[in-house]
This record gives structure tokens, C-alpha cells and sequence, in this order.
């Protein structure tokens, strides 16, 4: 059973080492035999590092250490090139300042190590001359090789003002690969987003962007079909465990947690992180998630959860997931390019191309909600688990009236001053929590009559959801709260039994229940209830 490569994104380790290695050489291969200079982007801890260093090892031309693997018998000559290898996740970043001071500091240290004579003083002019010392030192074109660009950006991506001066250095540093083309074998940079090339690569125009190109969809993370090839051995290991015994396929277990990733809305990928993570602490858990929880984008949506809304229901345009600059971020966008929402398909319309998005996996389901649940209320992780347990076991049993009142108890946690005065917060909300509970909940379902707000669909029932938010003034008393609970609970029933919301669930052979809910503020919650 071959070693796991944990933490290790340093291709030759690995190869040496003899530890499970998922073979991308044959897309390598095709970039080599391609274009010049490429962007490539994928969510954090997904194998960009190791597909960068692998490109590296490459180029460097030891042929030996490829044996075995795809690009060993392609007729690939192996000329050593030089590479300047950038990891902008290492460059300290606090100011514009000591950004440039850490670019100079890194590039400086390459300068000596190659024994060169360069004097400049500023990380664009270091970076410019490198490349021409190197070119001149070795009579062969330079490589050059960045990874997370992006990461003095997004590391401010709440302090605009400090996010933008960051991305004014980086953006005069990178334009200096324009310039130097004749000088450059290669260029390929990857990061998280997908920032306009306006915004970062200004008169770059001549990168590829292969992000959302189908014939590189699996060039990071693991092909579904490739679980056993790679993993057989491990998944045999954890078969005899007395902790996975009671799966009736565990193959399918893993895959529902970390499978789902998609760029072309065809072909698969397993999460890396996570799946390793998993065969080594042999325990289901949210390890990727773990590593990195993204609080500046559960920031934004407590601010705007009118833009979170159901996201299991989000098509955009092409266009639309490259719109992405520090003066101008959209929450859907950010989901994907982070990882947190993937391709489910790929609609063509006139000429156009729309994505149909999806939450990958109950990994990033129940881990993400969790925590976005926690962040709306501000009750803590622990409390939003307590949620979890109760408001399951509730809906198990039938008990709506339960449910609600732990529901009650989470609004009422919200504090004032975030408190959002739209019915799209308490969608948000509910959705999260049913969500988080592991239920499949189906939001704005399309019906003959209309679009249902929830549907929550279980083994052997169904719930029938219409939700209603009325204004009322604070210091409205008990018979001005009574009238408009009247007045949105009745619209609510009405609107789902008038527009035969329940119409395809009768017959289904599951018990099937209508409840209308009203909200009027954080802790004013009724709802009414009828089971067919």
C-alpha cells in the first residue's frame, strides 16, 4: 500500500518516495505542445502547487524521474530550461510596502544563488532582469512559474483600500511578462480568482485561460474514475476497520463527500485534500473545509444574504464568472472560484454558454453551512450544532411545532445590529439550516402553478414550505401582531393549496404536509400546518 503524499506538494519527493502520485504529465505534455503562457484557476489545497512544481521538475529536464508515467514514452526530448519558481502564498503581504520589500527580498535570494550581478533596486525592474540574466546564462528561454497570484489580494479582500494597493504592485510586477516574451520558454500562473485581466494583467492579452477549458476540466484533483486505480489498496485497508463495516458501499460513501467538483459539467473530480486526509485519519470529516474556513465570504453574505439565496440554483453566464475585481465582488462568483459551489452542466443557448451550479459535496453542504449558520446568528458552532440535532430529530418525528421553536430560538439570536428587515434573510437563513441538517432542500421549486419557496423531501414524507415576512413596527402590540400573523399565515396556506403546490406529492405514498410560515421580525415566528 503506497505512502500518502500529506502536506508534500514537491513532485520529486513524492516520486521518490514512492507514494501515490494521480499522473497529470499527458496534460503538461499537451501544454508544452500548446501556447506560451497560461492562467489556470482552482479552489485552495486542490493541487495547483504540485501540478506547478511537477511542470518544474519538467523543464528541468531529468527525464528519469518521470518513469513510468504518461509524458516518460511521449517522445518528449526533456531540454533543461531555466525556472523561476514564485510562490506569492510565501510573500509577506501586511502593506504595498512590505509586499515590494518581500519581492525584492525573494528575488534577490535567486540572484544569488545563480551567482548574477543585478543592481536594481525595485521587484519589477529584479524581476525583469532575472529573466534576461537567466536567458543570457543558459542560451535557452526562461520558464517562469507563479503560484496564488492572487494572494496579496484576496488576503485584504474585505479592506479595499489595502487590496487595491496591493493589487497595484503585483500589477506592475506581472506586466513585466510582456515585455519579456522572446526571453520566456513558458508562463503559467494560477491562483484561487479570476480577477479581470484588466485588473491584474494589464497588456498580458496574450494569456490562455484554461480554466473552464473541457480539455483540461481534470487537470487538479483526482478523476472519479481513478479512485480504485489509485486508492484500491486503502479502500481495502478500511473495509476491514470495525468503523466501516456498516457501509453497504463504501466506495459511494466517499465519493457523496468528496467527489462533485466539475469544470465542464461532465467529467468529475475527488477533492485531493480531503480524500488523503480521509484514507489517513481513516474517519469521515470535513478536512478541506477545515483547513481554511472563509470568513471574509461568510462576511458577505451575513451583510447581503439576498445575494446567497438558494445556491443550488444559480445558472451564469461565462461572463459572469470572470467578473471579478476588488471594487466589485459578487458572492456567486466567489462561491465558485473558491470552491464552495461547481458545475453540475453546461448550457448552450444561442451562441451563449451558461453554468447550472451546485453545491459539490456534503463535505462543503454541511461544513459551510454550519458555519454560515453560526454567522448569522452569532451563537457559536456548538449552538448551531445543539440546532442541528434537535430540529433533525424533529423533522424525523413529524414535530413541526418543535422545529419551530428551535428555530424561534435561532432568530432571536440574531443580533439587531445585523439584523436584515427582508424576507430574503430568513430564506437564507432556512435554507442554511435545513441544508446543514443534511436534508436535500429543494428551494424555489418550478410546479404547474408557480415556484414552491422550500420542499423538503424525506424517506417517507414531505414538506411543503411558503414563507411570509410581514413589516411591523416595534412597538406593535399584541392585536397588531395577531392581524398580521392572520394576514401571512392565510396568504401563505392559500397561495400553496390555490396554485396545487402539493399536487405532484399526493399519490408519492409519503405522508405530505403544507406549512405556511410568517415571520415578523427575529423571534416572531408562527406557522400553520395541514397534512394530507
Amino acid at each position: 500500500m503506497k505512502k500518502l503524499p500529506l502536506g508534500i506538494q514537491t513532485f520529486r519527493e513524492i516520486i521518490e518516495q514512492g507514494q501515490v502520485y494521480a499522473d497529470k504529465t499527458k496534460y503538461i505534455y499537451e501544454l508544452l505542445n500548446g501556447y506560451k503562457n497560461y492562467f489556470l484557476s482552482r479552489p485552495r489545497r486542490f493541487g495547483k502547487s504540485l501540478l506547478l512544481d511537477t511542470i518544474g521538475e519538467v523543464f528541468d529536464g531529468d527525464k528519469e524521474l518521470f518513469k513510468g508515467l504518461w509524458i516518460y514514452d511521449a517522445g518528449y526530448g526533456f531540454p533543461k530550461h531555466p525556472v523561476i519558481r514564485l510562490d506569492m502564498g510565501g510573500i509577506a503581504n501586511d502593506t504595498p510596502e512590505v509586499l515590494e520589500k518581500s519581492l525584492v527580498s525573494d528575488l534577490r535570494k535567486r540572484i544569488k544563488d545563480e551567482e548574477l550581478s543585478i543592481e536594481s533596486e525595485m521587484s519589477s525592474d529584479l524581476f525583469k532582469d532575472l529573466i534576461e540574466a537567466l536567458y543570457k546564462k543558459y542560451g535557452q528561454q526562461v520558464v517562469v512559474l507563479i503560484d496564488e497570484y492572487d494572494k496579496p489580494i484576496l488576503d485584504h479582500i474585505l479592506d479595499v483600500e489595502k487590496a487595491e494597493a496591493n493589487r497595484m504592485v503585483i500589477r506592475g510586477f506581472y506586466g513585466v511578462l510582456k515585455s519579456m516574451d522572446r526571453h520566456l520558454r513558458m508562463t503559467f500562473i494560477t491562483g484561487v480568482s479570476k480577477f479581470t485581466k484588466t485588473s491584474i494583467f494589464s497588456g498580458l492579452n496574450n494569456l490562455i485561460d484554461i480554466t473552464m477549458d473541457k480539455k483540461y476540466a481534470n487537470i487538479c484533483g483526482i478523476p472519479v474514475e481513478d479512485l480504485d486505480r489509485y486508492f484500491h489498496a486503502h479502500i481495502e485497508h478500511l473495509l476491514t476497520l470495525e468503523d466501516f463495516a456498516r457501509y453497504d458501499n463504501l466506495h459511494d460513501e466517499i465519493l457523496a463527500w468528496y467527489d462533485g467538483y466539475s469544470w465542464d459539467g461532465v467529467t468529475r473530480v475527488i477533492n485531493p485534500f480531503g480524500l488523503l486526509h480521509f484514507f489517513s485519519s481513516e474517519r469521515f470529516h470535513s478536512f478541506w473545509y477545515a483547513s481554511g474556513s472563509p470568513k471574509f465570504l461568510l462576511d458577505m453574505i451575513k451583510k447581503r444574504p439576498n445575494a446567497y439565496g438558494n445556491p443550488n440554483d444559480w445558472k451564469m453566464g461565462e461572463w459572469a464568472l470572470d467578473v471579478f475585481d476588488v471594487d466589485d465582488i459578487q458572492i456567486a462568483p466567489l462561491l465558485f472560484q473558491t470552491g464552495y459551489l461547481t458545475v453540475q452542466d453546461v448550457i448552450s443557448d444561442d451562441g451563449s454558454v451558461y453554468y447550472q451550479l451546485k453545491i459539490p459535496n456534503r463535505e462543503v453542504r454541511e461544513a459551510f453551512n454550519l458555519h454560515l449558520l453560526a454567522q448569522m446568528t452569532e451563537q457559536g458552532s456548538s449552538a448551531a450544532e445543539s440546532a442541528y440535532r434537535n430540529i433533525r430529530g424533529a423533522l424525523r418525528m413529524g414535530d413541526l411545532q418543535r422545529m419551530l421553536d428551535v428555530t424561534k430560538s435561532l432568530f432571536a439570536s440574531i443580533p439587531y445590529e445585523i439584523h436584515v428587515d427582508m424576507e430574503a434573510y430568513y430564506h437564507s437563513l432556512f435554507y442554511a439550516m435545513m441544508s446543514l441538517l443534511g436534508f436535500e432542500v429543494e428551494a424555489e421549486v418550478s410546479v404547474a402553478g408557480g415556484r414552491i419557496d422550500a420542499v423538503l423531501e424525506m424517506a417517507d414524507k414531505v414538506y411543503i414550505m411558503e414563507f411570509k415576512y410581514e413589516r411591523c413596527e416595534p412597538d406593535a402590540d399584541v392585536d397588531e401582531k395577531r392581524a398580521l400573523f392572520d394576514k401571512a399565515l392565510a396568504n401563505g396556506m392559500a397561495q400553496i393549496k390555490g396554485k396545487g403546490y402539493a399536487d405532484k406529492y399526493v399519490g408519492s405514498g409519503k405522508a405530505v404536509t403544507l406549512a405556511a410560515f410568517a415571520f415578523l421580525g427575529r423571534a416572531d415566528i408562527e406557522m400553520a400546518v395541514e397534512t394530507l
